[in-house]
């Protein structure tokens, strides 16, 4: 026969808020039998808080009490004299003199100004007390009469948002260079189906397809001075078509393996060309001939730009590097070590004395000539950026691998937009990735290159105004210098 059952009362489950109470309750309750009286003040404590808050509040150093703030009174301990010095802070031991009751070997910065009548100086902004003898004790009320500086980083210039208007397709292959005619009515691409298709940058239809190389094109130019274009590809082969024939009429040997980045000089006849054998080389347009094989790289040259004065060849590295080159002799002018992954992109600004260099950690901005570094951009794309552009109004795009097109404003580095693009029907969405960006001559439409076989056309929202999509921006607290 079972016994009775007891009903056992439901256990309270109680929060950790009430827990915590019970606990300081009951710690109350045995260090402080006398409830009616507080603990006695700690006149150290007393002394860094009344200093604070005068700070704070008068933004000076100014008597609160009518008695001279020398006296620090205490109904249990006593009237003693203050062993700190006017700004009452509390200094090393060994810097204090009893018998005179002020700090020995202070030294005070700042504009010398004459003691009022209760012997604390009015000091001005930028009064901070330095210990003589250099000790590193560490004083923690400082930051109460540290003056407060606004942040003096550029307020980044309002640009309107970006948008998607026209989706060229017609490769069968990933699409992987592109680059405008000087005369901005056409522009070509180059692929990995092997083929150099240009196109109309009016209407965006097809109006030629060139072929001739065996692997994917991934590099392209077009001469402003003839009327030829160059192409470089995974085929180890850098090849100058004349656009009034529409024909290979040089082709320039040297390569040891995939060509990935190519750029023309602005002044005077000479291609540059960087691939996986870690060289880049200048070849003569007219001779074909290889002036100089810039080596110095430990891994490929993926990107290159050329400029009119020295450095006139800047390339960078998937070992991270980016190195200046001095065209006349052939050798490195300057090495920079900042990123620490591949350089894949870099654009020069087409009016500023700045370039700015891509990798998978940064976006970086650095000085020219001399190579000095400026800033990081105030995000991370957080993917692999294969291509970026900036135009004349300073808005710089940069596309990642896995299909953001982000805007930037150059000045300020603010991402101002952050765009994903969109597969084209019957396309993976493992395949929105961009490999190459250009704006048109004009710097108003913007072209990128992608994985799914796309060239997409985008350009600025017309109806877009300062109140419909405000700058959201927070100046960078702690910038990060690498």
């Amino acid at each position: 026969m079972p016994g009775p059952t007891l009903d056992m009362e439901p256990v309270e489950p109680q929060s950790l808020k009430k827990l915590s109470f019970k606990s300081l309750k009951r710690a109350l309750d045995l260090f402080s039998p006398i409830h009616g009286f507080l603990a006695p003040p700690d006149p150290e404590s007393k002394r860094i808080r009344m200093s604070h808050k005068v700070n704070v509040e008068y933004g000076g150093l100014k008597s609160t009490t009518s008695q001279p703030p020398r006296q620090v009174s205490n109904n249990k301990m006593g009237t003693q004299p203050s062993p700190s010095n006017a700004l009452a802070l509390p200094g090393p031991e060994g810097l204090r003199d009893p018998q005179k009751g002020e700090a020995q070997n202070a030294l005070v910065v700042g504009p010398s100004v004459p003691k009022a009548s209760n012997d604390v100086g009015i000091s001005g902004k930028g009064t901070a007390i330095i210990s003589a003898s250099g000790s590193s004790e560490r004083n923690f009320s400082t930051s109460a009469i540290m003056e407060r500086i606004p942040s003096r980083w550029p307020r980044p210039v309002w640009h309107a948002p970006w948008k998607n208007y026209r989706v060229i397709s017609g490769h069968l292959g990933w699409v992987r260079s592109i680059a405008f005619d000087p005369s901005n009515t056409w522009f070509c691409t180059g692929s990995a189906d092997r083929t150099i298709k240009i196109w109309d940058v009016g209407s965006g239809r097809l109006k030629l397809t060139l072929t001739g190389h065996i692997e994917q094109v991934r590099g392209l130019a077009v001469s402003s001075k003839h009327t030829y274009m160059f192409s470089a590809g995974d085929d180890k082969q850098v090849k100058c078509w004349d656009l009034e024939q529409n024909k290979v009429i040089r082709s320039y040997h040297g390569h040891l393996s995939g060509v990935y980045c190519l750029a023309l000089h602005p002044t005077i006849d000479v291609l540059l060309t960087g691939g996986r054998d870690s060289v880049c080389r200048v070849w003569d347009i007219r001779s074909k001939m290889q002036i100089h094989a810039l080596s110095g790289h430990d891994n490929t040259v993926c990107s290159v730009f050329t400029r009119p004065t020295d450095p006139q060849v800047v390339t960078g590295s998937h070992d991270s590097t980016i190195k200046f080159w001095d065209l006349r002799y052939g050798k490195t002018m300057a090495t920079l070590t900042h990123h620490k992954k591949s350089v894949r992109a870099m654009a020069l600004h087409p009016k500023e004395h700045c370039f700015a260099s891509a990798s998978a950690d940064n976006i970086k901005k650095f000085n020219l000539p001399k190579g000095e570094f400026l800033h990081n951009m105030l995000s991370q794309q957080k993917t692999i950026i294969n291509a970026m552009a900036v135009n004349e109004d300073g808005v710089m795009a940069t596309g990642g691998d896995n299909g953001s097109l982000w805007f930037w404003d150059w000045k300020s580095g603010h991402n101002f937009q952050q765009a994903q693009t969109i597969v084209q029907p019957g396309s993976l969405d493992s395949e929105a990735g961009i490999y190459a960006i250009s704006y048109d001559m004009t710097g108003s439409r913007l072209l990128t290159c992608e994985a799914d076989k796309t060239i997409k056309m985008w350009k600025e929202d017309d109806s877009a105004t300062p109140e419909t999509h405000p700058l959201n921006f927070k100046p960078p607290k702690d910038i990060r210098r690498f």
